[in-house]
């Protein structure tokens, strides 16, 4: 039997959750932090408080510059361990890819139906001014899942559980792993 590498007992325990926008990955990452004891970082939140409101950055300076600090974001969150909680394109950077693949990462999965009422009103510079949300999310979505379920070690529907009941499961599965 071997002895477990000491730098790994060394690394704060990490999860990240990826998934589609609305699936759910703040409110399920904030409740599995808790359930974990660590710290919770949303790379979308950081990066908002560091440079501005999202929808202003890719007004100003585009999606390629976004996706630029949100590699720099997910990098520097995922090195410090807790709870990370990704924002929905972080996954189609193939840097961001690799780097999570060193990590446990739950993939949390919602439907189109669940989305629609998670999606009112809220600042998503992606569907900002589409006349059918749903369907441009689908979209986004589609061109997306292959990378989710690539970077993925458990996947999980949020469409109808209480979130409660996904961040216990999820926190569950991260300490078995632990």
């Amino acid at each position: 039997m071997s002895s477990p590498d000491p730098a790994a007992t060394d690394r704060p325990l990490t999860l990240v959750l990826v998934g589609p926008m609305a699936a759910g990955k703040t409110s399920v990452g904030r409740k599995v932090a808790r359930l974990l004891g660590v710290t919770f970082v949303d790379t979308d939140k950081r990066i908002a408080a560091e440079h501005g409101p999202i929808p202003e950055i890719f007004a100003a300076h585009g999606e390629a510059h976004f996706r630029e600090l949100e590699r720099t974001a997910v990098a520097a969150a995922v090195a410090e361990g807790g709870v990370v909680s990704l924002g929905g394109g972080a996954v189609t950077d193939p840097s961001t890819r690799a780097l999570l693949a060193e990590h446990p990462v739950a993939y949390l999965t919602v439907s189109a139906e669940a989305v629609a009422n998670r999606i009112r009103g809220a600042g998503r510079p992606l569907l900002a001014g589409e006349e059918d949300p749903v369907e441009r999310w689908r979209t986004i979505f589609e061109q997306r899942r292959a990378w989710y379920e690539q970077v993925a070690d458990l996947t999980v529907d949020t469409s109808r559980r209480p979130m409660r009941k996904l961040a216990e499961e999820i926190a569950a599965w991260r300490k078995e792993r632990a």
